[in-house]
């Protein structure tokens, strides 16, 4: 019989790659509420699909951590249960960026005009996404691929049911949402 008094063993303690998801992904949802809220900006479609995805990220972290659900369960199973939420999350702006590379999509500038709001949330979910399958290699390796297929179902259908873009028209002013960007035919 052990003297410790610490009845969970490490291997079964959150790691500190749950606490800075969940500190980056609260990040994420300051950063895109000030993008609307301090910056004036309108979020598209596919950005609300992004906030989204980044608030349930701080909801399943948040809750988990702090009420210790992960206390009783496996190691790497909280982030697990993140895991499809930060793939969404990715999905999401990988492909909202793939449309401002290829010149479908116009965007405004991101917070302290660090690249565009998209291109902030692809690196912000890109970090939330090695933090959460840090964490899944621990202890849930065997359930990765199916929550990793689940998270690009979420992306995807998020992507494929985004409603359609306005025709784009000649613009007074930079944009203050993504727009198709217009191009003169004369």
């Amino acid at each position: 019989m052990s003297n410790t008094t610490d009845p969970q063993p490490a291997s079964a303690r959150p790691t500190i790659l749950l606490w800075l998801a969940l500190g980056v992904s609260l990040v994420a949802v300051a950063g895109s509420l000030y993008l609307s809220l301090g910056m004036n900006l309108k979020a598209c479609p596919l950005c609300f699909y992004q906030r989204t995805f980044a608030m349930s990220l701080v909801g399943v972290l948040g809750l988990g951590l702090c009420a210790g659900a992960d206390k009783g369960l496996r190691p790497g199973m909280l982030g697990l249960l993140a895991l499809p939420l930060a793939t969404g999350g990715l999905g999401v702006a990988a492909f909202h960026v793939s449309l401002e590379v290829s010149g479908k999509l116009e965007c405004p500038a991101g917070v302290l005009g660090l690249g565009t709001g998209p291109q902030q949330s692809l690196a912000v979910f890109a970090l939330i996404f090695a933090l959460v399958i840090g964490d899944v290699l621990r202890g849930a390796k065997t359930w990765a691929l199916p929550a990793l297929g689940l998270g690009g179902l979420f992306a995807l259908a998020s992507c494929i049911s985004n409603p359609p873009m306005p025709e784009a028209r000649p613009y007074d002013k930079p944009p203050d949402v993504c727009r198709p960007p217009y191009r003169s035919t004369t």
